[in-house]
């Protein structure tokens, strides 16, 4: 009898562990007012997608598939594709655009700040699936000519808006 409590006391440890630490890990990021950040890229977003000749290509296809458990791995790889990428081709645009998108790419840093250490306290492990969603971004980004992918990319920052508030704000609302 005292074995059966002590087995479902550890079980019932196990779990709730294992429950906080899946938390912690979609939770790595803080709260962000994304609302700056959303008012700034619907500024240029006809212009940008005005000047995407690739309308049938997508570079963040397969963002839509991350689990739950990768969230974190995904922020922090998809800021710093951003980051090094996507916002430092602002140049190659007009001064508008590049003003905007210097405004995005500097409300990104704290987020960056954030995951970073998350990544060296191994808080954020990547998934075999997560590492190979990367690379597919990256491929796809790497398919196209460089302003080309930045205008892809930069067009298709909506969606990862929209990923990271259903990913990190819709869950803080109902936590």
């Amino acid at each position: 009898m005292k074995m059966q409590v002590v087995s479902l006391c550890l079980l019932g440890t196990m779990l709730f562990l294992c429950s906080v630490h899946a938390r912690s890990l979609k939770r790595c990021p803080p709260s962000m007012d994304m609302n700056p950040v959303k008012e700034s890229f619907q500024e240029i977003k006809g212009a940008i997608q005005a000047n995407d000749t690739f309308k049938n290509v997508t570079i963040l296809s397969n963002l839509h598939s991350i689990k739950p458990v990768d969230v974190c791995c995904m922020t922090r790889e998809l800021l710093e594709f951003y980051m090094k990428r996507v916002f430092k081709h602002r140049e190659e645009l007009s001064l508008q655009i590049s003003r905007e998108v210097s405004s995005i790419s500097n409300s990104f840093l704290p987020l960056q700040r954030t995951v970073q250490p998350c990544k060296k306290q191994s808080l954020c492990p990547c998934s075999e699936e997560a590492i190979s969603a990367t690379r597919t971004i990256i491929n796809n980004y790497d398919q196209l000519e460089v302003r080309s992918a930045a205008i892809k990319s930069l067009g298709e920052l909506d969606v990862f808006i929209a990923w990271i508030d259903k990913n990190y704000h819709s869950e803080t609302s109902t936590a």
